[in-house]
């Protein structure tokens, strides 16, 4: 019995032993590295920059919410018609965008992807000319093609469509300047697929449109939500266009963006209340990314 006690207590203390060394090594290869990123002339430069970067991103952000917490009818505002309006047209033409750029992009991302063709790098590169094209130029471009002197406006008008000044145009406008954001994104998904994946399932009888669905598609799907979100975000926010090809009539095109704008000529209160709602839109968008793109690895 002796023995037995003897032998458990010098397992312990060996185990104890292992514990602290194991402890040991990890603090050491902590202050090796902070030490090597200390000396390293990146490692200084890179973390300035990142201080500099968080002030100068976080402290306009703390600043628009302790500003809008002092208002005196901040509640007021954020349950105003106006608000409210606003929102509701916001997440009215936004999902309806998302749903048209979704449908229409993905396969089209697709077939850029997996084609290596002149004619598919030219209109790769007219995906993402909105990434760099003015809001404001997309809107007057939009006006010239779609407005009732336009190019098919005209057309449109003795037919009795109307696009410009309307909601059409608020999706029309949403859907030019953030359909680039999820068809790149996609595009680079369905890029990371091997092809042989799709090979090997073909010469196993599968149907292509059955591995699309069921391999390329899954696959991609990270990326594809990601490009999803940051396209929803973007159409969320969409203002220079919006404002020259739809206007900004209350109900009809006042996206939050306008509300935002016409609120600041009356009431302080209504802009930081509309500007605090997108705020808090932009935070759970990137919340639900970081749960939506996160690798099962990643949580052990």
């Amino acid at each position: 019995m002796c023995f037995l006690k003897m032998a458990s207590a010098y397992s312990a203390i060996m185990d104890l032993g292992h514990h602290e060394s194991d402890c040991r090594m990890r603090i050491l290869a902590t202050i090796g590295a902070l030490s090597h990123l200390r000396n390293h002339p990146a490692g200084i430069l890179g973390g300035g920059g990142a201080v500099l970067y968080v002030l100068f991103i976080g402290l306009p952000v703390i600043a628009l919410l302790v500003q809008a917490a002092q208002q005196s009818d901040f509640l007021g505002a954020v349950t105003g018609e106006t608000a409210i309006t606003a929102l509701r047209l916001s997440l009215l033409t936004s999902i309806i965008s998302m749903a048209v750029v979704v449908v229409l992009g993905t396969p089209f991302a697709y077939l850029l992807a997996r084609s290596d063709s002149p004619w598919a790098r030219a209109v790769d590169s007219l995906v993402e000319l909105p990434l760099v094209l003015p809001p404001v130029v997309a809107g007057v471009a939009m006006l010239m093609a779609f407005g009732r002197n336009g190019l098919i406006g005209s057309g449109l008008e003795n037919i009795g469509i109307t696009i410009p000044f309307t909601t059409t145009a608020v999706v029309f406008a949403q859907i030019f300047v953030a359909s680039p954001f999820f068809i790149r994104a996609a595009k680079l998904g369905f890029q990371s697929v091997a092809k042989d994946f799709e090979d090997i399932a073909q010469t196993l009888g599968v149907s292509p449109w059955r591995t699309f669905f069921r391999i390329s598609l899954p696959l991609a799907a990270p990326a594809m939500f990601t490009g999803m979100g940051l396209a929803w975000a973007r159409a969320l926010s969409e203002f220079g266009a919006t404002m020259m090809f739809a206007g900004n009539l209350t109900g009809e095109t006042q996206t939050m963006p306008l509300a935002i704008m016409s609120a600041m000529e009356t009431s302080l209160d209504g802009a930081l209340a509309i500007s605090v709602m997108l705020l808090t839109g932009s935070i759970l968008v990137l919340a639900l990314l970081g749960l939506l793109t996160r690798q099962p690895w990643q949580g052990r």
